[in-house]
């Protein structure tokens, strides 16, 4: 009950601040360059971001920039960094049609009725308009897109996913880096009779395990097997979903995560591969400041590489098409949208990329990234791969789903790799999970 009341409070608190903020009487979508003075007031940034990470830091500063030449500016960010809650703080603003200023959220089926409700500004127009459309990279814009092409998200981030691995303890274990998808099982198997975990795996996070299970779907059947599944148009039955269950299995009785991986958080992942007891970490470039700087143990710092997504015989999708996200995108309420916020946008996102980038970080825009000072080679060689994502981009299906499947699959995948149900029972859950709940969310 406490939880709860503290939540309702905290939404409490935002609507009563969003209802107080400016005078703006709101814009139509496309109506991206109202006109009227430019009036300084505060403005809020609804947001589920680390608080201390660079896209607050960057912006934080911008904001106070702006504010030195606009008097009575200023931005307010609103953080909730656990995103269960953060979720339900949003659907309840929206609901009441109290969204700040700003407000963050993944290109979903929930957003994508926001904006066709009117609630969210045309991001394509707005880039356009304030002439920094042919700035940002076509594979980060869509990241952000919606089913239909529209776009009505802004990137603040950019990363490519690897496999970041072992050089040493492959070499010891006699194995390469596997060049298909169904390669994974024998290695993992011959690295585990070395004594170290094959792949590390932050099961309590949910989302890595499952970025598994949409491997072998995108490399058989690209993005428009999960295009069509997610509505009730495909099946996890069906070829591309059946694979990809055999083979989640396979990769369980091989051992190819730690014991208890469920249970365990992103940071301990990380420092079993950082230590040397793990011989693959799947992660993005994000991580970066751990993987290709000297923080990196000086025992192992020579031995990590990274290979990205391998194929599969017949694969539709090229080697170099793989996930590659810009993050949680930011909406624009068209509520509280006036000259001021568009005054305000135009100059951040002019400004952003080059700060950003220069924390070493790859951005949304085509911006050259400021290696930072104690980067080994391997910060170069990730940062130039990245520049050559392919334009199929395998979606993450927590951003894909109608949430109750999308649940359910998180929790019969741990399942499935345990051992504790079968590929076919897998299926048969699933299938029945998604014709339940698919089609009257996307309806």
């Amino acid at each position: 009950m406490k939880k709860v009341s503290l939540l309702a409070a905290a939404v409490g608190t935002a609507l009563a601040m969003t209802a107080c903020a400016g005078g703006s009487t709101g814009a139509a979508p496309g109506d991206v360059n109202p006109t009227g003075a430019i009036k300084a007031r505060e403005i809020s940034w609804l947001l589920s971001r680390p608080a201390n990470g660079s896209v607050i830091t960057v912006m934080k500063g911008l904001a106070d920039e702006y504010a030195a030449t606009h008097p009575g500016f200023s931005l307010k960010f609103i953080t909730t960094p656990d995103r269960p809650s953060y979720i339900q703080k949003l659907e309840t603003l929206a609901a009441a049609k109290k969204l700040p200023e700003f407000f963050d959220t993944d290109a979903t089926p929930y957003a994508q009725k926001l904006a066709k409700q009117g609630q969210m500004v045309d991001a394509e127009k707005l880039l356009k308009d304030i002439g920094l459309d042919q700035s940002y990279r076509p594979s980060a814009l869509a990241y952000q897109r919606f089913d239909d092409g529209s776009l009505y998200l802004l990137p603040f981030e950019y990363g490519a996913e690897y496999f970041w691995y072992n050089k040493a303890l492959f070499a010891k274990a006699g194995v390469e880096v596997p060049k298909t998808l169904d390669d994974f099982p024998a290695v993992c198997a011959a690295l585990a009779k070395t004594g170290v975990t094959p792949i590390a795996m932050a099961g309590k996070e949910q989302w890595p395990l499952e970025r598994w299970m949409a491997y072998q779907p995108f490399r058989l059947e690209g993005p428009a097997y999960v295009g069509k599944l997610k509505k009730g148009e495909a099946k996890f039955s069906d070829p591309a979903g059946a694979t990809a269950a055999k083979w989640l299995g396979e990769l369980g009785t091989s051992g190819c995560f730690q014991k208890g991986f469920s249970s365990v958080g992103y940071t301990d992942a990380q420092n079993l591969f950082t230590s040397g007891k793990a011989a693959i970490y799947n992660m993005g470039t994000w991580e970066l400041g751990s993987l290709a700087t000297d923080k990196l143990d000086a025992g192992v710092r020579n031995d990590v590489d990274f290979f990205t997504l391998p194929t599969v015989a017949g694969a539709k999708t090229a080697d170099n098409d793989y996930v590659a996200p810009s993050g949680i995108g930011m909406a624009v309420n068209t509520r509280t949208y006036d000259p001021l916020v568009r005054d305000f946008l135009k100059f951040a996102l002019t400004k952003y990329p080059q700060q950003y980038a220069a924390s070493g970080a790859l951005t949304p825009t085509t911006t050259d990234v400021t290696l930072p000072a104690n980067a080994t080679p391997l910060y170069s060689k990730a940062i130039s791969t990245a520049e050559k994502v392919g334009d199929e981009l395998a979606m993450p299906w927590d951003t894909q789903l109608d949430p109750t499947t999308n649940t359910r699959l998180q929790q019969e995948l741990v399942l499935l790799v345990q051992g504790d149900v079968t590929p076919a029972e897998f299926i048969s859950t699933m299938d029945t999970t998604l014709a339940q709940n698919a089609p009257k969310y996307f309806k």
